[in-house]
């Protein structure tokens, strides 16, 4: 299987672009300088790529020449500087430049680092290009967040960033995951997090969006990913900004009744909460990739088929590599002030409270503990009872190993960890695993421990290996 040339600099894929005739194009850049055009114009050559660089900065400038938009820095916005900038190059040059040329329209749209505040620094980053003279064009568009702490450093880490994506979108397009790939090439992975990904137009067709989203997180780009409903990608900050949160970490291989259960029984419990309204609540369904917690390898059509079921019952599905709960929960703070809750069973406290799970904390457990309750957050401890046992295991009966016992009690007695009150008991005798070996045997009793369109869902698209045994 080919490799992707992972050796080039950032200097030498602009001299590339810049060398090939057939490649031209527009780049407008608001927000964080000229940065893109700035790489292109240093290697040399660049009058053989670029046609027109602008930075339309004022607000009155860039509503005359894109129109009005409710943000500046948007997707919306982004698609206007798009549709504007690639349908005018082509039509004042394609009469005039070889018949042989590819146009392309590279924008990009963000906020940087403010002199004045410490501003969210994020953007919407894309390209419009035809990847076949005179092609009908194809897109990739990015959301973005610069991670460096000076305005001139993300400006550099956006114009590597931008000769990138160009450089990956003309010699990459028969492998978009190469395309990913290539996104932090002289960047790394503390520079910039790419947290949505969308290709489209007709040399993107058969790409699974959700699958490059995937890939963002295999490659090191962002360390989670989250999709709606309907399976599209959403960007965290606008799903998460002054909302509430609940979250059900999960294998969800498949959903259960019993999963079903956690969440509405963790909901209503949550809701009680002083801030916490339905209307400005988000309940996530998390599946980590983090095989040292999920226990398994999250694959192509596997991971398809769980966001696929979880989405048949509306929920909101976050794919993430965080290992331990206080990682999920800062990354979920740096979006919302708001409380946050996290609902588990009381089967997971034998990872919880394995001090081996927080080896290379210089605290240990109690660092983990201490990062995981400092403000507004809450765990809904979920019962279980045991295979061939008829005792119901509570957070109240819980065992933990006897040095922990005065932790346990301590964040019982604080209202940091909280027993789910009103769990249906009837359904305590799922197992997931039990589940998932009965339906690869075909159709049987395991329908009925599943959720009725999960059943159907999985028999009608064979999903997770349905009778395949």
């Amino acid at each position: 299987m080919p490799k992707r040339d992972n050796s080039l600099t950032t200097d030498q894929k602009a001299l590339a672009i810049n060398l090939d005739k057939f490649k031209y194009g527009s780049i407008v850049e608001i927000g964080a300088g000229q940065e893109v055009a700035r790489r292109f114009f240093h290697v040399g050559a660049a009058a053989g790529t670029i046609a027109k660089t602008m930075s339309a900065y004022d607000m009155a400038v860039s509503d005359a020449i894109y129109g009005p938009v409710d943000r500046y820095v948007s997707r919306a916005r982004l698609m206007q500087m798009l549709d504007h900038e690639f349908e005018q190059v082509v039509d004042r040059l394609a009469n005039v430049r070889a018949k042989n040329t590819t146009f392309f329209a590279y924008a990009a749209t963000v906020t940087a680092r403010s002199f004045k505040q410490k501003n969210e620094c994020h953007g919407w980053i894309g390209i419009r290009l035809q990847l076949h003279p005179g092609a009908a064009p194809s897109n990739i568009v990015m959301h973005v967040r610069m991670l460096d702490n000076d305005n001139a450093l993300q400006a550099e880490a956006l114009g590597i960033l931008g000769v990138n994506l160009i450089y990956g979108a003309y010699f990459y397009h028969t492998h978009p995951q190469w395309i990913v790939e290539g996104l932090s090439d002289g960047l790394g992975s503390d520079r910039i997090e790419v947290d949505l990904i969308h290709f489209s137009g007709p040399y993107f067709e058969e790409v699974e969006n959700r699958l490059m989203n995937l890939h963002l997180i295999r490659s090191w780009l962002t360390r989670a990913v989250i999709f709606n409903p309907d399976g599209e990608v959403v960007v965290p900050g606008e799903l998460f900004h002054r909302k509430s949160v609940l979250v059900i970490r999960g294998t969800f291989k498949p959903v259960t009744k019993v999963n079903v259960d956690m969440m509405l029984a963790g909901q209503r419990q949550f809701a009680q909460l002083a801030g916490v309204e339905d209307a400005h609540t988000v309940s996530l369904a998390e599946i980590t990739m983090n095989s040292l917690v999920s226990g398994d390898n999250v694959d192509d059509a596997d991971f398809l088929a769980r966001v696929d079921l979880l989405a048949s019952l509306g929920y909101t599905v976050m794919i993430s590599d965080y290992v331990r709960f206080f990682r999920l929960r800062a990354y979920l703070r740096r979006y919302t002030q708001k409380r946050i809750g996290i609902v588990l069973s009381v089967r997971d406290f034998e990872t919880l409270f394995d001090e081996k799970y927080y080896e290379g904390l210089e605290g240990g457990i109690l660092e983990a503990f201490g990062k995981l309750f400092p403000d507004n957050t809450h765990v809904y401890v979920y019962p279980a009872r045991p295979r061939g046992s008829e005792a119901l295991v509570t957070l109240d009966s819980v065992q933990v190993p006897a040095n922990l016992r005065h932790l346990l009690a301590h964040l019982i007695e604080n209202g940091k960890l909280v027993s789910i009150e009103q769990a249906d008991e009837t359904q305590l005798h799922i197992d997931a695993g039990e589940v998932l070996a009965a339906l690869r045997g075909g159709r049987g009793d395991w329908e009925q421990d599943v959720p009725e369109q999960v059943a159907q869902r999985i028999v009608e698209k064979r999903l997770l290996g349905y009778d395949s045994e």
